[in-house]
């Protein structure tokens, strides 16, 4: 949904993800955010009386439905559905992004996480939400391509965990070498669980 269809509310929570993503939590301001969404300064403490940490909290929620919802659209653009193929979709998502904006922004639950895991109880649990609302979707596409349900949460954690590992070895190398190299690795492991479905 482009910024100009939400409201101020939305607007801003999304500018705070995508602040978070590129800066981290320590360096988005509630002042940038409102700038970045182009919203009255003054409707910050309205939407947000919790300040900055609601704010935080509810961008990390905003990644994680985003990240939930992504995954039924990879799998609705694919016409016959393979683990290793959702899989190669989320990283390509990454690897499109990388190549045509530079490698300025990461994962905001995993930017979060970092910044914030230790000394903010409330944006630990948002951010162990926002993976755990992700993990539910991916095995839970996994179990409807026939991996049996027992190995589809470790397989959807696995896979989401790979591609956070990645994300951040090709910022750091600027090349997305690292995402593509999990996508072919794990594919015939991925592929490989629903095969042995009886």
């Amino acid at each position: 949904m482009a910024g100009s269809e939400r409201g101020p509310r939305e607007r801003m929570v999304f500018s705070a993800a995508q602040l978070i993503r590129r800066d981290g939590v320590t360096a988005t301001g509630m002042r940038e955010v409102a700038e970045h969404a182009k919203a009255p300064r003054g409707s910050l403490q309205h939407y947000f009386p919790g300040g900055k940490e609601q704010l935080v909290n509810e961008a990390v929620d905003w990644a994680g439905r985003y990240a939930g919802q992504r995954i039924a659209r990879f799998l609705a653009a694919m016409s016959e559905p393979t683990p290793s193929g959702l899989f190669a979709a989320m990283v390509r998502q990454w690897t499109d992004e990388f190549t045509a904006a530079g490698f300025t922004s990461g994962c905001p639950v995993a930017a979060a996480t970092v910044d914030c895991a230790e000394s903010t109880e409330s944006t630990r649990a948002a951010s162990a939400a926002a993976f755990a609302r992700w993990n539910r979707a991916v095995a839970e596409a996994l179990t409807d391509m026939g991996v049996p349900a027992e190995r589809a949460e470790p397989l959807a954690t696995l896979m989401i965990s790979v591609l956070e590992g990645a994300l951040l070895v090709a910022r750091t190398e600027r090349d997305v070498r690292a995402l593509t190299a999990v996508a072919r690795e794990l594919a015939p492991l991925l592929d490989g669980a629903r095969a042995a479905t009886p």
